[in-house]
């Protein structure tokens, strides 16, 4: 929806000597940085580019855990923003908890939609149900707005082998007010597999009944064997994402 990607595009910051044109900047760090590691994607941006103007958003799913990982051994005190939408899965809440705690992940924040909003827009709270858009917008793209004020950018786990409108994603990309970092993007599922499993990361208990990818209940499914590991999501409707992702602004892509 037009009017649910516009509330993530607020207020550019500008103070002096700071670049303004985040397109320009997002161009600059993707062609600055084109051959560098998840993790040096991850240290430039935590404690170089926007030390102390940064968040990690997570949805504690799938995948969640690698990033997660990665991010903890630079600075485990970076805000982690959970959409908490009232709707996901008891074992994703379950697994939130113990990630953050076996990570010691000290700044995790719990992002609700407003009582009033909710009241006023989902009462029965089904709005799921005959507009998946009105939903994700009411619990997931306007609380990250707010939640995203004050901070110059935000990290994501997006990875290129997810498809979609995520097979061109650079390392840093302009959203608004904010450049979005990705560093996993040439990330595949067996890199991701062997990594969680060197590290002995504990996976979502959800993993294992067939979930590829996990969101908010009423809108995931399990998916079969060798399907996209997003099928699941609003499956059977032409929806693939649920909106804080707005398109990104064009830049040159520089791959290994």
């Amino acid at each position: 929806m037009p009017e649910a990607a516009a509330l993530l595009r607020e207020r550019a910051p500008e103070a002096p000597g700071v670049e303004t044109d985040l397109s320009a900047k997002a161009r600059r760090l993707t062609m600055q940085y084109a051959s560098a590691s998840a993790e040096e994607i991850l240290r430039i941006a935590i404690k170089d580019e926007f030390a102390g103007q940064i968040a990690l958003v997570s949805s504690f799913g799938a995948e969640s855990a690698v990033l997660l990982h990665l991010a903890a051994k630079i600075d485990p005190s970076i805000p982690v923003v959970f959409l908490e939408t009232g709707k996901h899965f008891a074992q994703t809440i379950s697994y939130r908890t113990k990630l953050a705690r076996t990570l010691g992940l000290t700044d995790v924040r719990n992002i609700r939609p407003g009582a009033a909003a909710l009241e006023e827009r989902d009462p029965k709270g089904d709005l799921w149900r005959h507009d998946t858009d009105a939903c994700c917008t009411l619990r997931k793209v306007e609380p990250l707005a707010d939640a995203l004020e004050g901070f110059d950018a935000w990290i994501t786990g997006r990875k290129q082998f997810h498809g979609g409108a995520r097979l061109q994603l650079p390392a840093f990309e302009a959203s608004g007010a904010h450049i979005k970092v990705n560093p996993l993007i040439r990330w595949d599922k067996p890199r991701i597999d062997a990594y969680a499993e060197t590290n002995e990361l504990p996976p979502h208990p959800l993993v294992a009944q067939g979930y590829p990818s996990i969101g908010c209940w009423p809108c995931t499914h399990p998916v079969a064997d060798g399907d996209d590991v997003r099928a699941g999501r609003w499956r059977g409707a032409a929806k693939t994402e649920c909106g804080i992702h707005a398109p990104a602004a064009s830049v040159d892509l520089f791959q290994e």
